[in-house]
Formats: C-alpha cells, structure tokens, sequence
C-alpha cells in the first residue's frame, strides 16, 4: 500500500491507442516537474486520469493501460467522453475556470454540470480510498478536485490531506456568483492544509469561508466543524537548472541557431501562452500594432512572437479568441509587414522543449501580460533561460508570479497604451540595467525552485495534520466524558467555573441582546441547588448587566475579568485596584473609529472599553480592527493597559485585570495555597480565557468551547455542548433521560 498519494485531474502521462497497443507521453509540465521530487519517492501513487476516454478503449486496452500504469506508480481514473464533456469541458472550464479568472460572463451554472463534477469528484474519492491507509498522506491539486477533500475526509478521516490550488482563487463579491459556492468551500476545508500561490488568494478564500460557512480565523488557522485548517502560500517556483542550463543541450543549441539564421538581426519579442481568454493575448497584439504605429523607426527592427498552444477547442469561447487572434495577426502583418519582413511571426500549436528554450535564449523581451493568472510560470523560464542577464521582462500585475518578481516591468494588462510604453522601455533598456533586474530575480528562483515548492508544501502538510491529531485528540469524548462525571460524583466539593459569552450562550449582534435564556437560567439554579458546588460565572461583561440577569441566583460574580466579584448574595466588591483615568485618551479613539465604520459601536464599562464590530462588512471589519490595534498598541504602552481581542471585538483593560487573577479567588483557601475543592471544572471559548485555564489546570478540568490552540486539556464544539455537559453534571453525573 502507498503512504502517499498525489491525486490531480491528469496523470504525468497521457496515454495514446495505437493499433499496436496502448502508448505512454511523459508530461513536461511544471507540475509533473514539480511533483517529481515528491513522487519519485517510495510508497507514492499518481491517481487522475489518463488522457483517453474509456468508452474509446476496448476491455483488453483498458487492462493492458492500467497495468502498464500501476508498473509506473500511477492509478488511472477512467471517464467516459460524456463525462470528460460535462465534467472537464463543462463545469471545471465553462463555470469554475472563467468566474476565478474574472469572466463571470463566460461562466455557465447549469446544474447537470454541476452533477458531473461531483461524480467525477466521487469517482476519485473511490480510487482513493480504495487503496489508501487512515494514515496515509494525500494531497490534491487544482480546480477540477475541489470537493474530493472532504469526500476523502469522510472516509479516511485520519489522514493527511492537503489541497492546492493552482488558479486564482477570486474576491467574495465574484465567488459569490456560483450556484454551488458553499459546496465547493466544504469541499475544500476537508483538507488539513490548503494552499495557494499568494498570500492574496489566502486572504480571498478566508475571506469566502467566513462570510459563507463560518469559523474562525486565527494566524493562518481556520476552525470549522470542529477542525483545524491550515491556510497558506506556497508560490510555486520552476526547474531552474534545467532552463539555466538549456544551452548547453546540442538539440537547444541546434535550434537557437536554426532561429537565428531565420530571424536574421531582428529584435524578438516573446509572447508564449495558451489561447485562453484569460490570458490578455488581443491586448498584446493591439500594444504591438500601436508600437509600430508610434515608432515607426522600429519596422523591419524587430518582431513579436506569437506562440499560442491550442486549449479547450471545443468551448465557443475559445473557438472565437482564436478567430479574433488571427485576424489581429492578419491586419498587423498586413498594415505594417513588407516583403522582406514579418512583424508578427504567430505559431498555433506548442512547441517542444528545445524550441522553447531556443526562444527564451533569443528574445530580447518577453511579454507576459495575462488578465488573471494564478502564477505563470513562462515569466519565470524565460528569466531563469537569461544566463548572461541580458532581457526584460514586462509582466502583468494580475499574475501570481508578480508578487515576486518586482524588478520585471509590471503593467495593467487592460491597459493597451501602458503595455506600448513598456514596450518601447524594454528596447531601449540599457544592457547594464537589464543584467541588474534579472540577477535579482535569478537569486530568487534559483533559492525557490518547484522541488522545494513540493517538499516544503508535503512538510506543512505533515505539520498541520499533527496539529490537527493533537487537537482532536484533546476532544472530550465519550471515555473522557465519562471519567469526568465519575469523578464529578465521587466529589465532596466542586468548583465549577464558567464563562458566560460564546459558552453559555451563543454571541449577539449588541451586547444587551445576550440576555440568558430561561433554559439556562433553570440549568444554573439546579447546579448551585446541589450544596457540594460552587458555581462561579467569571465574565467580561460589567457587574450591571450580570446582576440584573443572574441577580435572583446564588451564582459567585465576576464582572470586567474579575476587577469586581460578588460572592453568594453578599454585595459587589472591587477586587482589583485598578483605574479608570486612562478611559479619557483611549474613548476618544474607538468613538472615532466607530464613526468611520458603519456597524461598529463603543461599550463602556466600569474599567474597560470594547470596540464591538460583529456588524461590520467583513473586509472593513479586518481593516479597520488591524489599523485599531496598531493605534492603541501605541497609544496604551505607557498607560498600563492592554488590547485583548475577543470575538469579533477589542477590549482595551488593564494589564492586571484578567481571568486567572479573579480565578485563584475561589481556587485558594488561605496562606497554604491548598485548593479546598476535590473537584474543579473550568468552562471558557476565547483568548480571554486563557489565563483562566492556566489558574484551573493545576486543579482539574479545563474544557474550551471550540477546537483551536488553547491551554484547556479538552474541547467540545460549541455553547450547545457545554451547556449538554453541565445538564449531565445538573443530573449528579448522570446522563439525563
């Protein structure tokens, strides 16, 4: 059995029928390249599809095409030619590919594609499973597999699985669009980490988790469904030694000398990509024409490149790029070509290797200037190929790889004029220049190659799957469950502790609107009714609002972190000596901010403020939270106060008013320290009860409301299942019913 599977919707070879039998074409493509470091490996299978529709294989092929496979660690997924239409040309093309490239006007939502995806996404999650182990490692690539995750997590729900994606992930406002976006997103958070090629695209998908499946959202950590998912970019880099040394091949020599006898002492400017709408090709070829048009001194000195490689001919869309694309090279060779000279030399079909090295060592700039694209990895072959530094890159900004290579000449591919005058830059770029971008860039992609891209991706996949085992190990299950209750029985004295906000009950949109249920408040009145417990209620919230809710009860009080306690029915007393004065600079400063973000609002307390934002838009909310904290991260340094954030809130309180400090109240008797309970159970959900934790764990049970990196020994998901456990202990330790 294998301990690691790669699982993307293509094999590194694509198999061919012949009448002699079936044929294998290694692929050359930057994630097979990539991915190699990682497969070569022992105990590692390739599971996708082959390149040739089942219904076209007879039954002795289809045997003799998976046997000749598996000998080269590779697992075919067969799918039939109505399959491969719907699925692949359908929706993965005509629905996901054009809305994250920010076409919505291409994208198609007819829901039997939508149907053929997710078998497609089934029929991969059976060749998965079928032959992978509960420990096994897994990782899954690109668009076309965006629900196999969690198909996969359902069924092995020990192993690690890691999900990247190779295309731009969008902003909310186009994501939202799909019919199916919710789907997709719980597809994707079956992963335990998730990868993308910037930092951006992390930001967009967070960004997309929050608002339509919930969760939180710490330091790269995503906590949904009682899971922790990692987030986070990987920018996938290339071979660099392979195109740096290309030159030295004799076929790549041939041919750079076969190209440079044909294009004579003509300057060349390169344009390789697919003809994909997606990728700005019309929009070069009109800054090509205006170049001519405005340097006239240019014609018959140099000449464009086309090469574009044949995608997804049978998509309408595409079918009309490329009848759009000739008839641009038509009108440009006829307008300004003469007898001797071809302004634009255009090749509609790929290229080989040697060919494509021979071009990059020849070009004298590459334009690469794509709408949308995940990251582009021409940009980063044709710089790695300049091993005398000469050439200049002119690069979209709406590339992935843009985000790296900063000394390229970045230009707004909707911008025909800009990509003209970049042109015209790079020509006459001096030589001295040149050298000094591309060394820049070369140290770079030669310390990034696409080897360590796949090692360091497989090693955080490794590391947030034991995270991820740590904290569901630290889940209270039913053994640990029942451990907890015997001992609650067994207890003479017991020290329930519990927060209120986020554990008791859920969050509110305004404060004054979390006002306890009658469920809870009986629930409460049961626990203190048992004379062996002390049940404590340690809350943020200010001593006002937690006696006019639990007033009528013998709860213990804590009000503003434990800066005010009222023990039985006795009065309110301040346990803290803290101050308030500090309250005059720091209003001022959340009353402005809460006037510049509609949504947001200041809660006063005796000695704190709260700036609460739960009713802002989800990107001003970040916004605005980030630039808060670092104007009172200034601010309250000499004031003796710090910046606690809470959910979807800051806190502004003294530094020596927190949870733990009120805790140690109840949890010590006199100068001995001894603890006078034999049984103590501390109940909290955030960063602000952290300290709480760290004051009970000495003594007995620490239990967080949601899963995540905590000091509490367990976890359970939500208000709903503490208040479950405290109905049980409201029971003697028995489970009700």
């Amino acid at each position: 059995m294998s301990s690691v599977f790669i699982v993307s919707n293509r094999l590194p070879y694509t198999a061919a029928v012949r009448r002699d039998g079936v044929r294998l074409v290694a692929s050359t493509g930057g994630l097979a390249t990539g991915l190699s470091s990682v497969y070569r490996q022992g105990k590692t299978l390739w599971v996708g599809w082959p390149g040739v529709p089942a219904d076209r294989l007879e039954p002795s092929q289809r045997q003799q095409l998976t046997r000749v496979l598996w000998e080269k660690g590779c697992v075919p997924v067969f799918l039939d030619e109505q399959e491969v239409q719907e699925f692949y040309l359908g929706f993965c093309n005509r629905s996901i590919w054009p809305l994250f490239h920010y076409f919505p006007q291409q994208a198609v939502h007819e829901r039997s594609l939508w149907e053929a995806y997710r078998r497609v996404n089934q029929r991969f999650a059976d060749a998965v499973a079928e032959l992978a182990t509960p420990e096994s490692i897994i990782w899954v690539h690109d668009y076309q597999l965006m629900l196999l995750p969690a198909l996969l997590r359902a069924r092995l729900p020990r192993a690690a699985i890691g999900f990247f994606l190779h295309i731009p992930f969008p902003a909310f406002e186009v994501f939202r669009m799909l019919p199916w976006r919710r789907e997709l997103l719980e597809g994707v958070l079956g992963a335990d980490l998730v990868g993308f090629h910037t930092h951006e695209y992390c930001l967009h998908f967070l960004d997309c988790v929050q608002r339509l499946v919930g969760g939180q959202q710490r330091l790269g950590y995503l906590t949904v469904g009682g899971r922790l998912v990692r987030v986070e970019a990987f920018p996938m880099g290339i071979d660099y030694e392979r195109f740096a040394g290309a030159q030295e091949l004799p076929e790549v020599r041939r041919e750079i000398d076969r190209l440079r006898q044909k294009l004579g002492g003509l300057r060349v400017v390169l344009s390789v990509s697919r003809l994909d709408y997606s990728k700005g090709i019309p929009q070069r070829l009109a800054a090509f024409d205006l170049l001519l048009e405005r340097h006239p001194e240019l014609r018959e000195q140099v000449t464009l490149v086309l090469v574009a490689v044949p995608s997804r001919t049978e998509v309408p869309a595409y079918q009309a790029l490329k009848r759009q694309v000739e008839e641009q090279v038509g009108q440009i060779n006829g307008k300004h070509g003469t007898l001797g000279w071809m302004p634009v030399w255009y090749l509609y079909r790929a290229v080989p290797f040697a060919t494509l090295a021979a071009l990059y060592r020849l070009a004298h700039v590459a334009l690469v200037t794509p709408f949308r694209d995940g990251m582009n990895l021409i940009a980063k072959e044709f710089v790695a190929s300049k091993t005398d530094g000469r050439g200049v890159l002119i690069l979209s900004e709406m590339a992935g790889a843009a985000r790296e290579m900063t000394e390229a000449l970045l230009v707004n591919p909707h911008d025909v004029e800009a990509i003209e005058d970049a042109l015209y830059r790079a020509l006459c770029m001096p030589e001295d220049e040149q050298v000094a971008r591309n060394r820049l860039m070369q140290e770079r992609l030669r310390q990034f190659p696409v080897q360590r891209w796949a090692m360091e991706f497989v090693e955080h996949l490794r590391q947030a799957h034991g995270l991820q085992e740590e904290v569901t190990g630290r889940a209270l299950t039913e053994e640990v469950r029942a451990e907890l209750l015997r001992q609650y029985r067994q207890a003479r004295r017991r020290l329930l502790v519990l927060d209120y906000d986020g554990t008791l009950v859920p969050f509110a949109p305004r404060p004054d609107q979390a006002a306890p249920d009658p469920a809870l408040l009986d629930l409460l009145g049961r626990l203190c009714a048992d004379p062996r417990n002390t049940v404590v209620l340690v809350s943020g919230r200010d001593r006002h609002s937690l006696e006019r809710w639990f007033g009528g009860l013998t709860l213990e009080l804590a009000a503003e972190h434990g800066v005010w306690v009222r023990e039985g029915a006795g009065p309110w007393k301040l346990a803290q000596e803290v101050s308030d004065e500090w309250k005059r600079e720091v209003y001022p400063i959340l009353e402005a901010y809460a006037t510049l973000t509609p949504g947001a609002f200041v809660e006063e307390k005796g000695f704190s403020l709260v700036w609460h934002y739960r009713g802002v838009e989800q990107k001003l909310a970040e916004t605005r939270s980030r630039e808060l904290k670092g104007t009172l991260a200034m601010l309250t340094a000499p004031l003796d106060v710090g910046v606690l954030e809470a959910d979807r809130a800051l806190e502004v309180k003294p530094l020596q008013a927190h949870k733990g400090r009120a805790v140690r109240r109840w949890l010590q008797a006199g100068p001995g320290g001894d603890a006078r309970y034999d049984f103590v159970l501390a109940a909290g959900d955030d960063f602000s009860d952290e300290d709480m934790f760290a004051a009970v764990e000495p003594y007995g049970w620490t239990v967080r409301a949601r899963p995540g990196p905590t000091r509490a020994r367990f976890w359970v998901q939500g208000y709903r299942q503490v208040r479950e456990l405290l109905e049980e202990l409201a029971t003697g330790g028995h489970r009700p019913g």
